[in-house]
């Protein structure tokens, strides 16, 4: 169920650009479905690899996701974004108000988009760039840093309970790109604690509706 009602007016419609594949997209996605704020959403598929698209016009990275409002502002990066339509609503926020809380759930957040960062250089160094050119050190670093990541989160499993909130959103959605793109990791055979949690929070409607194509 979504978390919290809207304060705005019903008839206001935004536009997300996005990619079906996207983990970034994914994170904003899932915000978008526990906000419940499907409805005033309109989403256009945005190929950000394609050297014709027009998506630089509004976002200067090229990236995606990209939302632009009902006003017309444009807005970019996946933590702005989720930030902002943390402030749609008037239910219990996904980004704490109170201090400490806050400050856990950014952290976890941090990491979360850290292991996101790695695991989306990995998969481009071994799958999008010429072979000729992959670098294996630089993959192996990648992939370093999410298994010292996973082993921090197995001993602070105590940040992924409690109130829903951003942290976890983040992290159940690197978990859930790590099964995607570096299947080869095989980490929930290392950190059976972590994969159990990630099995529990992918039953939400918000993960399963949010599940990438193959």
């Amino acid at each position: 169920m979504p978390v919290g009602k809207l304060i705005q007016q019903a008839n206001m419609t935004m536009i997300l650009r996005y990619s079906p594949t996207s983990p970034y997209v994914r994170k904003v996605s899932v915000v978008i479905s526990e906000l419940g704020l499907s409805e005033q959403i309109e989403r256009i598929a945005t190929d950000p690899w394609n050297p014709e698209t027009d998506l630089a016009v509004q976002n200067p990275l090229g990236k995606v996701p990209t939302l632009i409002t009902d006003s017309g502002q444009v807005l970019f990066d996946s933590h702005v974004i989720c930030e902002y339509l943390d402030g749609l609503h008037c239910g219990p926020r996904l980004f704490p108000s109170e201090p400490k809380a806050r400050i856990q759930a950014l952290q976890l957040e941090a990491l979360g988009d850290g292991v996101l960062d790695a695991a989306v250089l990995a998969f481009i160094e071994a799958q999008r760039r010429p072979e000729a050119h992959r670098w294996a050190v630089w993959a192996s670093r990648q992939r370093a840093a999410i298994d010292r990541s996973l082993a921090w989160l197995t001993e602070h499993m105590d940040l992924l309970g409690g109130q829903l909130h951003m942290g976890q959103l983040t992290v159940g959605c690197a978990l859930g790109y790590l099964d995607f793109r570096l299947a080869d990791l095989n980490w929930p055979e290392q950190y059976p604690g972590l994969a159990d949690w990630c099995v529990e929070f992918s039953g939400r409607e918000s993960m399963r509706e949010t599940i990438p194509p193959d």
